[in-house]
């Protein structure tokens, strides 16, 4: 059996499509692996490419990728609303079948080494990669952003696992890790109060006191004039979509704000569907299938989940 991860690079440009193109295309009609999707976002100035199959096949194309990222995005000129600190910000490898975390972790170090020898750029391992408890959560390795970073790396408790221990001055640091899957959640908002949406994210993260496995915050998005609760779902079987769902809808009622959408960044794992799917079904009383096809799951989750620019291929098993 061949192994198969999810690998799931991000890079800090979104608006560009000439520029994402370029970045993005040694990923692509590649041997071995799969581009299932790159999805750009204005207002997040942000492009998610994910990728599914062998990951020994990933590597030098991936180091190809941050050579293009080196060349073309200058982090001094960025501006965007998610929050960032390098041209590539993140290289999660994630194990989906006849591969174990163990092995993701040695290729997110051997990716790490080329790349940081090649480009002189520090990286941080993090996630189950981490070296240490402190670069185990992405935001905090992330906090103070590109902008901070040029102080916060002189500072010996984040001297970078790979590269030099000075910011690159135009591609800034990037994490690189290995972790189980996570859903890249946003739930929209008919309002363009970004205070509301901070305060539903306050009650559901677990950083506030909310729900564990929850990283939310908010964001207004210009191009479609409202805010949304951003959010990563860490761990979707301890707390599955549709409990965050329902309880940002509960919390919105307060301000008289209700949902318009939702949307999945990325794929998902079909599990991840059919437990929220099971509940909604169970609430209007309607049988549930756990068998039913991709499809099916599909037109349902969109239909229950309201999730907009949604398809059967943004379920992992689709590209399998």
């Amino acid at each position: 059996m061949n192994p198969i991860v999810q690998c799931v690079p991000n890079i800090s440009e979104g608006r560009d499509i000439g520029k994402i193109n370029y970045i993005t295309a040694p990923l692509k009609n590649q041997e071995g692996f799969k581009c299932i999707s790159v999805e750009p976002d204005h207002d997040y100035n942000r492009s998610v490419i994910t990728l599914i199959g062998n990951p020994q096949a990933m590597i030098e194309p991936l180091i190809e990728f941050f050579r293009r990222a080196v060349e073309k995005i200058d982090m001094n000129k960025h501006q965007g609303e998610h929050a960032r600190m390098g041209a590539v910000d993140v290289v999660p490898f994630i194990p989906i079948s006849d591969i174990t975390i163990e092995t993701c972790i040695e290729y997110a170090n051997q990716l790490s080494r080329i790349v940081a020898t090649l480009f002189n750029i520090p990286i941080f391992l993090y996630a189950k990669a981490a070296t240490s408890p402190s670069r185990i959560n992405l935001p905090d390795i992330r906090k103070g952003e590109f902008e901070g970073m040029s102080e916060k790396i002189k500072d010996s408790e984040w001297k970078p696992d790979f590269g030099p221990q000075i910011m690159h001055k135009t591609f800034g640091v990037t994490a690189i890790g290995a972790r189980i899957p996570l859903i890249a959640y946003n739930i929209d908002l008919n309002t363009t109060d970004e205070k509301i949406a901070n305060a539903i994210a306050k009650a559901i993260r677990q950083s506030s006191g909310g729900f564990q496995y929850i990283q939310a915050g908010p964001v207004f998005l210009d191009q479609r004039n409202h805010v949304q609760v951003t959010m990563n779902i860490l761990d979707f079987k301890k707390n599955p979509i549709y409990r965050i769902l329902e309880t940002v809808r509960m919390e919105a009622r307060r301000y008289q704000v209700l949902i318009t959408g939702s949307e999945i960044v990325g794929v998902c794992p079909k599990d991840a569907l059919l437990d929220s799917l099971k509940y909604y079904l169970s609430v209007n009383q309607m049988p549930f299938d756990k068998t039913m096809s991709l499809s099916e799951l599909s037109e349902e989750s969109i239909k229950y989940l309201q999730l907009r620019d949604f398809n059967v291929f943004k379920i992992i098993e689709a590209n399998l």
